[in-house]
């Protein structure tokens, strides 16, 4: 499967369905101080892998009135002006900066955009987003707000309510959970490292927590015993948390967890969505490993199983026909 995921192709042969396109924010970068954990580089060089492959389109900025839909707007404001409490600053682990506002914009814009992208085509994904570590009015864990969460409640004015958050990435989407804790129409689900940050878990719908050193075919496991969880919800949307962080190679990930591990993680997912005709959207998520190039293989090969096995004529069913 690997040799068939890096083989390239021209974006229409990939993408399948006219007007597909995924989005980016590389090119608005914030100043890191030396040594930082944030791979930065990475989103780049993602976007650099994909754009001869896949229709890529920067994303735009998103408007905070929007992101008050999930999030307690003297936060957003105190944020847009860098007047955050310095507590929250540490806890975010990002200094502020405008360049930190533009790009924070940007991931939230992303997720915006690849969700209706997933309304019109199936699936729709962002090169950026996944920030789950966000709450309702502060951030952490290298998020300032959760793109989701935003995107579920833009999708609730547009009468589209019942939501799936499948969060594979290896740190728990507690962010997440918290936001929507009680609400019956959002199902989260999170499958994560179990000695990994945040330390502090809150209650996901399903948690499923995993010992350090975990490999593939445990992992996959796993995943086969929530994903018709997943479905049975009834979603009309799905979003997809997909970091790569549980590699072998992740500095910040303790599992074991193989690039083919991964591939095959991904394809039983698409697999499962466009089964049940749930449109899906694809977040890119976490992701730490030395060298970086491995990181990228991995987050790449995930939008190019997407695009395979989704970016054609995929039975979508009406929305609301649950």
């Amino acid at each position: 499967m690997t040799a068939n995921i890096r083989a390239r192709s021209s974006p229409t042969d990939l993408n399948g369905v006219p007007g597909q396109r995924i989005f980016y924010c590389d090119h608005h970068e914030f100043p890191l101080p030396s040594g930082h954990k944030f791979p930065q580089r990475k989103y780049r060089l993602l976007r650099e892998r994909l754009q001869d492959v896949l229709e890529v389109q920067p994303a735009p900025l998103a408007d905070p009135r929007i992101i008050e839909l999930a999030h307690d707007a003297a936060y957003v404001q105190r944020f847009l002006e860098g007047t955050l409490d310095p507590a929250i600053v540490r806890r975010i682990g990002f200094p502020w900066s405008e360049g930190l506002v533009r790009r924070t914009l940007a991931s939230v814009g992303g997720t915006l955009e690849a969700t209706r992208q997933a309304l019109r085509h199936f699936w729709g994904g962002t090169l950026a987003g996944g920030t789950h570590h966000a709450f309702h009015a502060e951030g952490a864990g290298f998020c300032v707000f959760n793109d989701i969460a935003v995107a579920t409640q833009w999708l609730r004015t547009q009468n589209i309510r019942r939501v799936t958050v499948l969060d594979l990435d290896v740190h728990q989407g507690d962010g997440t959970a918290e936001i929507f804790r009680g609400d019956p129409e959002v199902l989260t689900i999170s499958v994560h490292g179990r000695n990994n940050f945040p330390f502090r878990k809150r209650q996901s719908n399903i948690d499923v927590d995993l010992p350090d050193g975990t490999r593939d075919q445990e992992y996959l496991k796993v995943l086969d015993e929530i994903l018709p969880r997943a479905f049975i919800h009834k979603p009309d949307v799905m979003f997809y948390q997909s970091g790569v962080d549980g590699l072998a190679a992740d500095r910040l990930g303790r599992l074991s967890l193989t690039l083919d591990g991964l591939a095959e993680r991904d394809r039983r997912v698409f697999e499962a969505a466009r089964r049940w005709g749930v449109p899906l959207v694809v977040t890119l998520g976490g992701g730490y490993s030395e060298p970086i190039d491995t990181t990228v293989e991995a987050h790449a090969s995930t939008f190019l199983i997407a695009a395979r096995l989704l970016g054609v004529a995929a039975p979508v069913r009406p929305l609301g026909y649950w």
